[in-house]
């Protein structure tokens, strides 16, 4: 009879102990051993877990590379472009997808418009709900057009009842919202708990691998924006996607942070309407809609997403204030950055920044990683202090060093070749990127070297 046994397991890298240490050995993290619970069966006992078991009696021998048999064009299309371009062309049969999101931004309305799509092609899908009874659920789908009669609602927490339905209707894909709702009668701790969201993850990753079935499963963040739960969690699963905007506004990103079958560096840009995610098929130019022209502090650059180029708007405001600390914030952009580069204008170009305060904001919501927008930020920080507005039509990026220099950044074709699209006469790079480089067609080319250069160019 299985019988439970109480372990201690480090929720950031997954070692396990049987008493309570600290300080995990494995990671040396402080205070990350958690109480869980394991189940004891005849298998464990003698050194083999149950999956262990069910694989080698399942798979038999091992096989080499040349005897598998795969199939090339098994992806399933969810019918949202931008989310196929972030699953490297649609959903895997058999893959186990982690969505993950602050709550209300649209984790919900994009699977159940992922039902819709499926169901109209006549594939069957089924809905496990958590959090929602079903009727709760038939009230979102209306306001969604949600109308397929493929599409199955069970309102269920139990993972051993959830496990006997799958199998019994043998769904075309399977959607479990939420995992930190799901809980295994076997353990003795509450659901959500580490035990629980990591033993009913790995049953769905059971399960979806013998079934051949693609799985999705919701989970809930922390205030911090992480996966809730265990951190073995995103170890487990084949995909993990990200929400990111906010409430406040239209937009949705979604982003692949690990992706077995495919890229990590693609993204999905949405706009949460009336009905539901509308696809953005241009981000360049929505996230550039509303531009004020001829006004100081605003300047364009363009980043990288994967190998996608996207226009955005960076805008300074600098501030005289009679504080003697001045304040700096800066939006959607590396904080610290921000004040490396005004620390790089004040010394290397003259300007007095020790009485302003000063604000720096990537408009539309987006968050730029990339250090490809440090000529923006200067330009529009310089453009707002001298009140003097960068041309409209000129596009920037480069990325800066403390000695003023600005460096050749990656990919330097792509983005002019987006600027050029989107009607910009000029672009201001790094001399180091011009060379070489194949002259687009209506657009300049004004390379150059440092900062003083740089605003020479751009300020009008």
């Amino acid at each position: 009879m299985a019988k439970p046994k109480a372990v201690y397991i480090c929720s950031e890298c997954g070692h396990q102990v049987s008493r309570w240490l600290g300080k995990c050995p494995a990671c040396e993290q402080f205070n990350t051993m958690q109480e869980t619970w394991r189940i004891e069966t005849p298998n464990t006992q003698r050194g083999l877990s149950d999956a262990g078991a069910r694989l080698l009696t399942g798979l038999g021998t091992p096989a080499t590379l040349k005897e598998i048999q795969t199939m090339t064009d098994d992806r399933t299309t969810t019918g949202m472009a931008e989310l196929d371009r972030v699953l490297s062309g649609g959903i895997v049969p058999g893959s186990l997808i982690l969505v993950g999101g602050d709550p209300g931004i649209g984790k919900s309305t994009l699977l159940l418009q992922i039902c819709q799509h499926l169901g109209d092609r006549g594939k069957k899908t089924l809905y496990i709900s958590g959090e929602e009874s079903a009727r709760q659920l038939k009230l979102r789908a209306e306001r969604l057009d949600v109308s397929t009669d493929n599409l199955l609602v069970l309102s269920e927490t139990n993972l051993g009842t959830i496990e006997l339905v799958v199998r019994d209707v043998s769904p075309d894909l399977v959607i479990v919202d939420s995992i930190q709702t799901i809980y295994k009668e076997e353990l003795p701790s509450s659901p959500g708990s580490v035990a629980q969201v990591r033993e009913c993850t790995s049953a769905l990753l059971r399960l979806c691998k013998s079934l051949h079935v693609p799985v999705f499963i919701v989970g809930h963040v922390t205030k911090e924006g992480a996966i809730a739960g265990p951190r073995v969690l995103e170890h487990m699963v084949d995909t993990v996607l990200y929400f990111e905007g906010e409430r406040s506004n239209a937009y949705r990103i979604i982003r692949a942070v690990k992706n077995r079958f495919g890229s990590t560096n693609e993204i999905g840009v949405f706009e949460m309407g009336s009905q539901g995610l509308m696809e953005i098929a241009n981000p360049s130019a929505y996230m550039l809609s509303g531009r004020p022209i001829g006004v100081s502090g605003s300047a364009v650059t363009c980043c990288v997403e994967g190998t996608r180029p996207i226009l955005t708007e960076v805008q300074a405001l600098i501030s005289y204030t009679n504080f003697g600390m001045p304040r700096r914030m800066a939006t959607g952009m590396d904080y610290n950055r921000v004040v490396m580069l005004m620390a790089v204008l004040e010394k290397r170009v003259g300007l007095q920044m020790g009485s302003y305060d000063s604000y720096v904001n990537i408009a539309g919501g987006m968050k730029i990683s990339e250090p490809a927008a440090d000529a923006a930020v200067i330009a529009a920080i310089a453009s707002s202090y001298r009140n003097k507005p960068v041309d409209p039509l000129v596009l920037l990026f480069g990325e800066v060093g403390l000695t003023g220099e600005l460096r050749a950044v990656n990919m330097a074709d792509k983005r002019v070749m987006e600027a050029a699209k989107l009607g910009f006469t000029h672009c201001v790079l790094p001399k180091s990127n011009v060379k070489g480089m194949q002259k687009p067609p209506n657009i300049r080319l004004l390379g150059v070297e440092n900062v003083n250069e740089l605003l020479e160019v751009s300020l009008t």
